[in-house]
C-alpha cells in the first residue's frame, strides 16, 4: 500500500517531469551551459580526479558536457549501470558508445566494475526530480542512488543536478531516502 509520501512523490515527479518536457530548445542549451559551468567549478575546487556521474535523458539535465570537459582533464568517470537486483554496477565505458539499460536510461558500455567501484571516486554526481532546501533528493522512484548512497561507508560529497524550479522548500520524504550535500542549477550551486 502506497504512503502519503509516495502518493505525494508521483505527483511532484509527473509535475518535474512536464515541465522538462516543456522546455524549448533556447531554455534548455542556456541551461546546459550553466550545469556544465557549475559542475566544472566544483569538481576543481574539490580537486577531484576521479567522479561518478550519470548520462542524462534528453529532458534531464544534460550532463555529456560536463563529462566531455573531465574526460579531456584526465578524470576518471565512472557511469552507472542498473542491475536488476536494484544495485548499481559501474563501468568506465571505455568504449565510448552508450546503449540502453533496463530501464530505458542511456548507459556507457564498457567492463563492469562491480557495485564497490563508487567507493574511490572524489564526488558523485546524481539525477534527481527535486532537492529540498535541507539536502533531502527526491529521485525518480527506483531508488538506486539511494541503495548506493546508503551503503557507502565514506562517501564522498554528492550533488543532485536539478533545474533551478526543482530546489524547492520541502520533498516528501519515505525512511529509505538518502540525503545530498549539494545541489547544481543552471544558475548557483547550494551546499546543505
Amino acid at each position: 500500500m502506497a504512503t502519503d509520501a509516495a502518493h505525494q512523490k508521483r505527483a511532484l515527479r509527473a509535475e518535474h517531469r512536464e515541465r522538462r518536457q516543456n522546455m524549448s530548445t533556447r531554455e534548455r542549451e542556456a541551461a546546459t551551459a550553466g550545469f556544465t559551468e557549475n559542475l566544472e567549478a566544483i569538481t576543481i575546487d574539490l580537486s577531484a580526479r576521479s567522479i561518478a556521474c550519470y548520462l542524462s535523458l534528453p529532458t534531464e539535465p544534460n550532463t555529456r558536457p560536463y563529462i566531455n570537459w573531465a574526460e579531456s582533464q584526465g578524470i576518471r568517470v565512472l557511469f552507472p549501470i542498473s542491475r536488476q537486483d536494484g544495485l548499481l554496477d559501474w563501468t568506465v565505458g571505455e568504449e565510448q558508445v552508450e546503449t540502453e539499460g533496463i530501464y530505458g536510461m542511456p548507459e556507457a558500455v564498457g567492463e563492469l566494475l562491480g557495485p564497490i567501484a563508487i567507493n574511490d571516486v572524489d564526488l558523485i554526481i546524481v539525477p534527481a526530480s527535486a532537492v529540498d532546501s535541507t539536502g533531502m533528493r527526491m529521485g525518480w522512484g527506483r531508488g538506486y542512488f539511494d541503495k548506493t548512497l546508503g551503503s557507502m561507508q565514506n562517501c564522498p560529497p554528492v550533488y543532485a543536478v536539478v533545474f533551478d524550479s526543482e530546489v524547492v522548500d520541502s520533498v516528501p520524504r519515505e525512511r529509505h531516502d538518502a540525503p545530498v550535500d549539494g545541489a547544481v542549477t543552471p544558475t548557483r550551486i547550494l551546499a546543505f
